[in-house]
Parts: structure tokens; sequence; C-alpha cells
């Protein structure tokens, strides 16, 4: 079974630092990320930030849950990787370019082996809904959110 995932970008109009604020906050992303229908923070770092996560996700055809780690390199780039959870493998990041004049480029990356049975439920059409839902539109998702604040 491929890969589920790819990668795709957008051009915000707000500075690094903003768009940075917004993708660190990791326990709102289910306000303004499509399909993300619930997380609960498990674990925290001493600055207050959520490293490890239970996510549940609507991936059409089923719902997914996961326990996700967090990676924080500010303000450039954060990244995660799945622990336990009904995919096979999950990894993943959002990278930051600082375009000058307040605009910042948001890159989203997902690398995400669904397993073989899995594999066999989201293959052909839910293959295309679920990268649609999790990979193409996550930049779009992120410039609305930073941009409507």
């Amino acid at each position: 079974m491929a890969h589920l995932g790819g990668s795709a970008s957008a051009d915000i109009d707000a500075a690094l630092q903003r768009v940075w604020q917004v993708i660190e906050d990791v326990a709102t992303a289910p306000e303004w990320q499509g399909g993300l229908d619930r997380l609960t923070v498990l674990e925290r770092d001493k600055a207050g930030r959520a490293t490890l996560v239970e996510t549940e996700n609507d991936i059409k055809v089923r719902r997914i849950k996961a326990h996700v780690r967090f990676r924080y390199d500010g303000p450039r780039r954060l990244s995660w990787t799945q622990e336990k959870g009904d995919m096979k493998s999950v990894e993943g990041a959002w990278e930051l370019e600082d375009l000058g004049g307040d605009r910042t480029r948001a890159t989203y990356t997902l690398d995400a082996d669904p397993g073989r049975v899995l594999g066999l439920v989201i293959r052909g059409p839910g293959d295309a809904a679920t990268r649609a839902i999790f990979v193409n539109g996550r930049p779009g998702e992120l410039k609305r959110r930073v941009e409507s604040a």
C-alpha cells in the first residue's frame, strides 16, 4: 500500500512570529484544522506546550485515533511523529519561511503509512479525499486562521 501524504504551501500575510504562534498552539488545532475532531493534551514541556497528544480524526471512511509526539524548533519548524495509533506510521511538519514585508510561507508535509488493513479501506477515492483533507487543505486553513485573527 502506498503512503498517504505529500506537501503543500501557502503564502500568508503575516509575520513569521505570528504564524508560529498559531501552529505552536497545538491544543487549538481542532478549531481550525478540518477532520481533526478531538485533541487531548497528555504531556506538556516546561514552556507549557503540548508534547504528547491523543487525537481523533475523521478520514471520511472511518475515524482514526493516535498518540502524537511534537517537537518544537521555533519559530521555523514544528514536527510530529505518531507513537501509537490506528495508522502504521505518521510523520509530519510545518516549515515556516520569512518572505519579508510581514509575509510568511508555510509548508505542510505529511508522510503516513495506513498499514495493510486501513489501507484497503481508504484506497481509491478514499485515498484522494484523505489526501485533500490532511495535506492539501492544511496550508489554506492556517492562512485563514492567521489572517482572520
